[in-house]
């Protein structure tokens, strides 16, 4: 059986579209000398459609202070990471998240409770521009822990079929973030790609259960934690993210059905405008 590791290394290192390369190239020009990779994943690459919709990446740069010019977003990246930016490239459209390399590492794994990156990269991902070996080693080593977290969370439960322990894994990280997906997204991540997730469980089970006792599978503060930060992220967003309040207003729309036109003041304070908007985020269902 091949070892988790290799697994991910081989997962990471499937060939995407040419145009998925090149916006990760984009985003890795943005940053200069600190990127160091960038990751594709969600859902276009799992339902593997480009065009309407937005693509999601992450940037891994080697310190914050080098990846801008501006001294608040390095200090808004190290309190309440990750910073979240919008690029257009190509006639496609992405945003992307900001983490540097001990962040991520520290996020993929068990030290921290906060699902936001280790529920991501436990799921598919692939490694669409990396800066050298060294980097594409971090970045495998830092994801290798993903899973296993994931599953270890989640906690054993006897009889579980293997499958049905990821369904169950992902269904808790969705409760414990603000989400816009179906209930039912968190058993779809799997079924859509059974066979990888059958590959997978082996030996992150057996990694799991070396994490028993070290991750928490007490998830009503891991919930509490995470609506939170996620209330903060959307917050910081709106003043990094180009059209911020545009683009809860859209989510408003479109789970609610109704039509929401900004006003000229929420356009002009960006901050004041997220923050004006998250009770209809909640009150329309877009969120939960």
């Amino acid at each position: 059986m091949p070892s988790l590791r290799a697994l991910v290394a081989e997962e990471l290192g499937i060939k995407a579209d040419k145009r998925v390369i090149g916006v990760a190239q984009a985003i890795a020009d943005k940053h200069g000398a600190a990127s160091q990779a960038v990751l594709f994943y969600g859902s276009c690459l799992r339902l593997k459609q480009l065009d309407g919709l937005m693509l999601d990446f992450y940037l891994i740069v080697s310190d914050y202070r080098s990846a801008y010019g501006k001294g608040w977003l390095a200090a808004a990246n190290a309190l309440v990471p990750p910073n979240v930016f919008y690029i257009e490239h190509d006639g496609l459209v992405a945003k992307y998240a900001v983490l540097s390399e001990g962040d991520f590492e520290r996020l993929c794994g068990p030290s921290t409770a906060n699902v936001s990156v280790w529920a991501r990269f436990a799921q598919p991902a692939r490694l669409v521009w990396v800066k050298d070996e060294a980097a594409r080693a971090r970045v495998e080593k830092a994801i290798a822990q993903a899973a296993p977290t994931l599953l270890a969370a989640a906690g054993p439960k006897s009889g579980e079929e293997p499958l049905d322990v990821w369904r169950r894994a992902f269904e808790l990280t969705y409760s414990a973030e603000l989400r816009a997906e179906r209930r039912d997204k968190a058993a779809s991540v799997v079924d859509l790609d059974r066979e990888r997730y059958e590959r997978f469980s082996g030996p992150a089970i057996a990694a799991a259960r070396a994490l028993a006792g070290k991750v928490s599978t007490r998830w009503r503060w891991r919930r509490l934690e995470g609506k939170g930060l996620s209330v903060v992220r959307l917050a910081k967003a709106s003043l990094t993210f180009a059209g911020g309040p545009d683009y809860i207003a859209w989510k408003i729309n479109r789970h609610a059905g109704t039509e929401i036109v900004l006003k000229p003041w929420q356009r002009r304070f960006p901050l004041l405008a997220a923050i004006s908007l998250l009770p209809r985020l909640f009150w329309s269902g877009a969120v939960r």
